[in-house]
């Protein structure tokens, strides 16, 4: 009883923070975004694959009219970015929280193989995976920021890139081993909750 009691609260202040950074001025990603008003450049030299794209000088958004390059447009691309980025982090928190409770889950099927629960553990596996890949898209094809500049030395945001290369690619063999080889699906699994929470902690204590 009390142990359910603990991952009831545990899931609640992760769902409850949310809420609180909405109420912020600021959001965890601003060190993210650059003043560059004395900047003449509307695109950044750096992009990911996936922004150059789509919103590079010669991306699909580009091409087809859908967004031309402007300043105008930029500043719209830079709004929407933002709005982006603030569901990313929000569905962040709740992918997290069905990553828990898959691993408290998943803990008792090991232990006690049920089929009722086994039914609940893949629902809430589907619905946590279908939450994490919208939240990774979000990002990875957000329109870039005016300047991408790159910082010496470790910090939150090569951290956190670093970390979501890990997750990533814990996430997809998790997926790829769950019905294959348990051990490594328990295990990738794992590695997937671990660095997932530590990406968010790097921005949330920066």
């Amino acid at each position: 009883m009390k142990k359910k009691i603990s991952i009831i609260l545990f899931l609640f202040s992760l769902l409850s923070t949310p809420l609180c950074l909405l109420a912020q001025s600021e959001d965890l990603f601003s060190s993210i975004r650059q003043d560059v008003k004395s900047d003449e450049s509307l695109l950044p030299d750096r992009m990911i694959f996936t922004q150059r794209f789509l919103w590079g000088e010669n991306g699909l958004f580009r091409i087809t009219g859908i967004s031309p390059l402007d300043t105008k447009q930029r500043e719209k691309e830079l709004k929407l970015r933002r709005s982006m980025l603030k569901v990313h982090q929000i569905i962040g928190y709740l992918t997290l929280a069905g990553m828990v409770t898959q691993g408290f889950l998943g803990g008792k099927l090991y232990n006690n193989w049920e089929e009722g629960l086994y039914r609940t553990h893949k629902t809430v596996g589907n619905l946590t995976t279908l939450s994490y890949f919208t939240g990774a898209g979000l990002s990875l094809f957000s329109p870039p920021p005016l300047i991408n500049k790159k910082y010496k030395g470790l910090n939150s945001i090569k951290a956190h890139k670093y970390l979501a290369s890990i997750h990533f690619s814990a996430m997809v063999m998790t997926g790829i081993f769950k019905n294959r080889n348990k051990k490594i699906h328990k295990y990738s699994a794992y590695t997937a909750v671990g660095s997932f929470a530590a990406a968010m902690l790097v921005f949330k204590f920066n």
